[in-house]
């Protein structure tokens, strides 16, 4: 194996990613491998990393950080136009592509994993063309939250931070009129949170059953939250997203390659987990299996 790209977010949950360094340098050296570590200095730096990883000759590129580093670095490899091999050691808050993946938490262990595992190929999100993701591309009711709870509070609280953050927006509950085309179905309807998965767990609040989900099978698991509009439907729907029961009058629940948004007005989305902006129409395919992961 020639050298390996070591991609890694000094700030990622709780600054573990500082204190997990040598202990991750040590399993690289002992496999006697060269490594290229470069520290991320700015929001986009992975992405443009890894973008330029099969120029700089790198035979493999390792991701220390959370999902929203991961996210960088896997547009990047998607532009470079190379599927070169991917590791994850996930270091952030959340974490939720990990826990889809059932990648150990432990940072040697999963240091050993981005050299000792097995090349998984796996799907990722095309979200109009501007941006890529990894597990999940959202709207709506606790998607807000996950930026716009501060980092300090993220690394202290985790997921719960998500939570808290959602429970404040329950009071005033916004939700937008919009059409979702997606195979040969339409759906219509006022809608307060969206997904677009290929995950079985969603900013560590909605879980999916793992039976349900394959992140490589080529097609999304959609998943829509209609308006709540008396206390009942406020009831089913807490209700079904701790119990992942979404079959119900509250929600829309889709599987397809690919999905088409169309809103009453210019929406904010995260992509797994990072804040970014789109039009009142946005298109999101599933790229099938465009990246390797060593697992």
């Amino acid at each position: 194996m020639g050298t390996i790209l070591l991609i890694v977010n000094p700030v990622a949950g709780k600054l573990r990613a500082r204190g997990a360094l040598m202990d991750i340098v040590e399993v690289y050296s002992a496999a006697g491998l060269d490594l290229n570590l470069k520290l991320t200095q700015k929001r986009g730096h992975a992405r443009e990393l890894a973008r330029g990883a099969k120029k700089e000759q790198y035979e493999r590129v390792v991701c220390v950080g959370g999902d929203g580093t991961l996210n960088e670095v896997i547009t990047g490899l998607i532009e470079s136009g190379e599927n070169i091999p991917l590791g994850y050691i996930p270091l952030g808050s959340t974490n939720d592509f990990a826990a889809s993946m059932n990648l150990s938490r432990d940072v040697v262990q999963a240091a050993r994993a981005t050299l000792e595992g097995t090349p998984c190929p796996l799907d990722v999100g095309d979200f109009g063309g501007l941006r890529n993701f990894s597990y999940v591309a959202s709207f709506g009711l606790f998607t807000a939250a996950s930026y716009s709870a501060p980092q300090a509070t993220k690394n202290v609280l985790g997921h719960l931070a998500y939570i808290l953050e959602g429970i404040k927006d329950i009071v005033n509950i916004k939700s937008f009129h919009m059409r979702v085309e997606a195979g040969d179905e339409c759906y219509e309807d006022d809608y307060m949170f969206g997904a677009v998965a290929n995950s079985t767990s969603i900013g560590g609040i909605v879980r999916l059953d793992k039976d349900i989900v394959d992140m490589s099978d080529g097609l999304f698991e959609i998943m829509l939250i209609k308006k709540i509009r008396t206390p009942a439907d406020l009831n089913t729907a807490l209700v079904s997203i701790m119990n992942s029961d979404f079959n119900n009058k509250m929600f829309d629940f889709i599987h397809a390659p690919a999905a088409t948004f169309t809103s009453d007005q210019p929406m904010s989305w995260s992509l797994d987990g990072e804040e970014t902006n789109a039009d009142s129409s946005i298109r999101i395919t599933n790229l099938h299996n465009a990246i390797t992961l060593m697992k």
